[in-house]
């Protein structure tokens, strides 16, 4: 044997793993590897939304095969590996954004979102009908009143602002912050008898009261305030807000955070309610009535839909 092949031979001895060690080492680094890019490759791959999510199953299956496959092939350079997946992991926490903390994070929220049991309802927007008072709804829906922009504002510094990571999230995050303000401090109060009274966002922001319009309204506002995407729903005798939080694979994420990080004890073995427009847009109910977002319809029958872009 030539006296170079001999000496490689050698020094792979030398860094080899001995047994088991290699065997826990292939484990682990299949485990440390399979989370990123399962995450993804679940999150850009379509949906064919199989039961008791098959397809991600399988998905798991195959990617873990491959992974523990190749670190098999490969373990006399095990070392090297770890190596260079922890500078990684190290360069992306420092430069990129995405390291230790994140890849967490991302197993969590995947985790849990997957043993969730959301309840989506689709709306065909082309089958609803024309949106009562329209067009003073929309007047009364002052997002760029000073008064409501400095509530908005106020919000966001009073509630969840000390939240570290998911910084893709943050305006989400600082209209959920809203959401939880007005929930805290609405007062529902009829409209005078045998009349609509449809009141602006900056009425109702002296007093915090109103009925479910007035509550659609000031949400509305609120959150269009500081960017958001926001919309009502009217259906036989109620109207309330909702907002656009994306697409499914944000959804994930979002429930992850109601639920695990700002409203845990709000949402604690509750449902996730939101809609799913033509288009595949996520849609999370804000109503009045909901202690978090995502809360329970309090009307089904949907009749008409404003969106404020």
């Amino acid at each position: 044997m030539d006296i170079s092949k001999i000496q490689i031979l050698r020094f792979l001895n030398k860094i080899s793993i001995p047994k088991p060690w290699d065997i826990i080492l292939i484990l682990l680094l299949t485990i440390l590897i399979l989370v990123p890019v399962f995450i993804i490759m679940h999150q850009n791959l379509i949906d064919p939304e199989w039961p008791f999510h098959l397809d991600r199953i399988l998905l798991f299956v195959a990617i873990t095969a491959f992974v523990t496959y190749i670190l098999l092939y490969i373990k006399r350079f095990l070392l090297f590996v770890i190596i260079l997946y922890v500078l990684v992991l190290f360069f992306g926490t420092i430069f990129a954004g995405y390291g230790f903390k994140s890849v967490y994070e991302d197993y969590r929220s995947m985790i849990f979102a997957m043993s969730d049991n959301p309840n989506p309802q689709d709306i065909i927007v082309s089958k609803l009908l024309p949106f009562p008072n329209k067009s003073k709804i929309i007047k009364s829906i002052e997002f760029d009143n000073p008064k409501v922009r400095n509530f908005a504002l106020s919000a966001t510094t009073k509630h969840f602002r000390n939240i570290k990571g998911h910084k893709e999230y943050r305006q989400i995050i600082q209209c959920f912050a809203i959401f939880k303000e007005i929930q805290s401090k609405w007062n529902y109060v009829n409209d005078p008898k045998n009349r609509e009274y449809i009141a602006t966002a900056s009425e109702s922001l002296e007093h915090f009261s109103g009925d479910c319009d007035d509550h659609a309204i000031l949400m509305a506002a609120s959150i269009r305030a500081i960017g958001g995407t926001p919309r009502l729903i009217h259906t036989k005798e109620h109207i309330y807000p909702e907002m656009l939080i994306g697409t499914k694979a944000d959804l994930e994420n979002i429930i992850y955070l109601i639920k695990e990080v700002l409203f845990e004890k709000e949402s604690k073995g509750k449902t996730i309610h939101y809609h799913i427009d033509e288009r595949g847009q996520v849609w999370l109910n804000l109503d009045y009535t909901a202690k978090y977002p995502g809360g329970p319809f309090m009307s089904e029958e949907i009749l008409g839909e404003l969106t404020l872009n």
